[in-house]
Formats: C-alpha cells, sequence, structure tokens
C-alpha cells in the first residue's frame, strides 16, 4: 500500500514537472464578407415595389492566442459593419479569456468567450450573425473517462457604480444581469451514444428605474442524445423553460426536436428533422389596424435564448431571430427533409425543404405559414479560403401575413454570397 502511495506521488510530480514545456503562441486573421439580397418580407405600405433591399456586410477578426499545458490565453479584437457605413459600425473585443489546467481534468476560464453545448439549441456562438455570442462569464469543469462536468456564471453592469446595488437594465453586452450554467455530458464507452443534460438560470432586470427594481428568474433545462452507429446519426432533444419573465408574467413553456441522417455513400447524405416550439394561445394577433391585446397570465412561446438559431427553422430567419407582430409567439412547428452531395474534395452542396407551421390553434387564423425551399454550397478551394453561396425560396400564406406582416402577395426570395479567408500567419512553438 505505502509503495502505491509513493509511486501516485511520483506521478503526481512527474506531472506538475512536466508543466511549461511545449509553449505556442499563435496568430489568426479571418476576413469575411457576404453580400445579400431580398425580395419581399416587410412590405412598404407606401409603395410595395420597394419591398426589396441589398447590402453587403463584412467582419475582420485578429486573434492572438497562447498555449502551454497548464495555461491558455486568447484574445479576438472584431470589426464588422456593412460597406458604406460611417460610425454606426461595430468595434470590439470579440474574445478575451484566461484557462487554467490543473491536473487531472480540471480547469477554470475567465472572461469574454463563446459557450457551445451540444447542437446549439439553447447556446452557441450564432457565428453567422456578423457580431456574434459572446458572454462574460467564470467558467470550471472537469473532463474525463468519458464525462465532462460544466458550471458557469455571469454578473453584468454597465459601469462601475458606487450606488444603485446592482441594477443593470439591458443595453450592454449581455440582456441578462445575470446568469448560471451547468452542463453535464457522458459518451458511453461501449456505444456510439452521447447523453447531455443542461440547466440555465437566468436573472433580468424588471421594474422602472428608481422605483420598483427587482430581477425575475427565468429557468430553461432538459436533455440531448446523439446516436451515431456507422453511416447513420440520430438526434433528439428536449427543453422546458420556467420562472418568470420581466414583466412577470409565469412561463411555461417547452420543446422537442428530432433528427435523423443517412450517408448510404461516402459523397452524399440524406436528412430529415422535425422541430416543435410551444407557443401561446391565449389571443390571435389583430388584423391591421385593429388594437387590443390580452395580457398573458402565463406565457407559453418558447424562446430558444442564447442559441445559434441561423441553424434551425429555416434559412431566411423568420423565426426567432425577428418576432411576430406585438411580440405574439405562437410557437412553430418545422418539418424538414434535404439531400447533401461532396461533388469533389472541399465541395458541398445542399437542398433543403422545411414546412413552416405555427403550434397553437388561433381564431380565424390557420396553422400552415409557408412553405421554404433552399440550396446551399460551400467549396474550399485553398486550404484557408471558402466561398460560400446560397438561394432560399418560401411562398408564404395569409397567416404569414397576420402574424409576420409579412409580404402581401406571398413571394419571398433571399438569396447571399460569401467570402472568407482564415488564414494562420503564426505558429511558433519552443
Amino acid at each position: 500500500m505505502f509503495r502505491r502511495i509513493i509511486a501516485l506521488v511520483a506521478l503526481a510530480g512527474l506531472t506538475v514537472l512536466s508543466w511549461g514545456q511545449d509553449s505556442s503562441v499563435y496568430t489568426d486573421i479571418q476576413v469575411m464578407g457576404r453580400g445579400e439580397v431580398r425580395d419581399g418580407g416587410l412590405p412598404n405600405a407606401d409603395d410595395p415595389s420597394q419591398d426589396r433591399s441589398a447590402f453587403i456586410l463584412s467582419r475582420s477578426r485578429l486573434v492572438v492566442g497562447y498555449v502551454r499545458p497548464e495555461l491558455e490565453v486568447k484574445t479576438s479584437l472584431q470589426h464588422s459593419g456593412v460597406w458604406g457605413q460611417g460610425g454606426s459600425s461595430s468595434f470590439n473585443v470579440h474574445e478575451a479569456w484566461v484557462k487554467i489546467n490543473a491536473p487531472f481534468g480540471l480547469f477554470t476560464q475567465i472572461g469574454r468567450q463563446a459557450l457551445s453545448y451540444d447542437d446549439e439549441r439553447i447556446i452557441g456562438p450564432n457565428d453567422w450573425n456578423m457580431v456574434g455570442t459572446t458572454h462574460d462569464v467564470i467558467r470550471a469543469g472537469w473532463e474525463g473517462y468519458g464525462h465532462k462536468f460544466h458550471v458557469a456564471g455571469a454578473f453584468n453592469q454597465t459601469s462601475e457604480n458606487i450606488n444603485g446595488g446592482g441594477t443593470y437594465y439591458a443595453g450592454g453586452s449581455s440582456p441578462y444581469k445575470t446568469m448560471q450554467l451547468a452542463w453535464y455530458h457522458y459518451d458511453i464507452p461501449v456505444a456510439p451514444i452521447g447523453l447531455s443534460l443542461i440547466f440555465l438560470n437566468i436573472g433580468m432586470q424588471a421594474g422602472a428605474k428608481g422605483a420598483d427594481e427587482h430581477v425575475e428568474w427565468q429557468h430553461a433545462y432538459g436533455g440531448y442524445v446523439k446516436y451515431a452507429p456507422g453511416n447513420m446519426s440520430f438526434e433528439a432533444s428536449y427543453y422546458r423553460q420556467a420562472g418568470k419573465n420581466e414583466d412577470g408574467a409565469r412561463l411555461d413553456a417547452w420543446m422537442a426536436s428530432g433528427k435523423a441522417t443517412f450517408s448510404p455513400w461516402k459523397l452524399i447524405g440524406f436528412e430529415a428533422g422535425y422541430d416543435y416550439l410551444s407557443g401561446d394561445d391565449t389571443y390571435a394577433v389583430p388584423k391591421p389596424g385593429n388594437i387590443g391585446l390580452i395580457k398573458h397570465e402565463v406565457v407559453k412561446g418558447f424562446n430558444p435564448v442564447y442559441g445559434s438559431h441561423h441553424k434551425f427553422y429555416g434559412a431566411m430567419d423568420f423565426f426567432y431571430m425577428s418576432t411576430y407582430v406585438n411580440g405574439f409567439s405562437p410557437g412553430l412547428q418545422n418539418a424538414y427533409a434535404g439531400v447533401k452531395v461532396r461533388p469533389m474534395p472541399g465541395m458541398n452542396i445542399g437542398l433543403s425543404y422545411h414546412y413552416l407551421a405555427i403550434a397553437t390553434k388561433l381564431q380565424d387564423i390557420g396553422s400552415t405559414l409557408g412553405h421554404e425551399l433552399e440550396i446551399q454550397g460551400s467549396w474550399t478551394f485553398l486550404k484557408d479560403v471558402t466561398l460560400s453561396m446560397g438561394m432560399s425560396y418560401m411562398v408564404g400564406t395569409k397567416n404569414m401575413q397576420l402574424l409576420k406582416r409579412a409580404s402581401e402577395d406571398g413571394r419571398l426570395f433571399w438569396a447571399w454570397i460569401s467570402l472568407q479567408a482564415a488564414p494562420r500567419l503564426l505558429n511558433y512553438k519552443w
């Protein structure tokens, strides 16, 4: 027994002594431009012919990092905007964090960082958005033997106030005042199955400034599973929301999703899935010109909070990137199927169809919102340069017009093309 203790102490000592070796510093640069054209969607009452737009977005990131076994540091500066834009373009620190790695799989990470868990429905980097999503958090965890356990916490302020307590109204880098997260994942060693559980607690500033200032707490919790035998994979998730929103209304919402993929050959694959997000059914959105809404006592519309929304619910981002009229949410049903082809190394082409409908029954309004057809492709013609493009066409219904104030003739077209270069400028090891 004594010999085993000495061996364990010696092993731990060797582990500590090995730290500080194999250090490296790296510098990356990312430059991306994306042009978009749109026709239909948000009609101009004075001149419907002007219901179209075209613009070019850009994003540049400069990343500097340092890595050694016990320490990692990363800083990412970012500029994003529209070509020709003036002072309203964005320049910010996208990421700035330090991570301390302890023996036996323990770590602590502090600073502004991107969070990505499971399929990113609840929390993800949302990198399609030119600004992206990062969080100022303290994150700690343990990873080993197929297990991963993370906890994180955030507390936000708009300034270093010396009075007023911890008041924080949305307007800073994050919409919430405080946030706590716990995530557990396990990869079963004898089967290609991964299981995850997540709990997210969000504190939102509520009440009038200087009067009834308080915090309302809302929670999201659920699980995710992926089973990937051979050339097939199956994914499923289920999440619930509870607590209260900023107006003090009780939350009682849920969502479920399922997805299957099948790649019978190396160059082609198929996928199909279904998403259901609960919605409010206490009133119907009034027709244009009418007023009068019923206040919700219980909010049943599910909010995907800080997920990478563009990955789901149709590429045109009609849902959860933008709201329904008056903020009303009748939920969403998204049934989809698609095929992906890899005609040559570095090239991918995908074609998909989405059937979109609300999740509740509303008076004088049907359920179907529209049918969306998408084609997207990417080609990495240099090791660090990728050309991507896509087109989407939606046939909206009268229900879409009433709930989203979408194009009066139901014709919705959107196309984009993007070029991204992300070379590594420096990678020095010693």
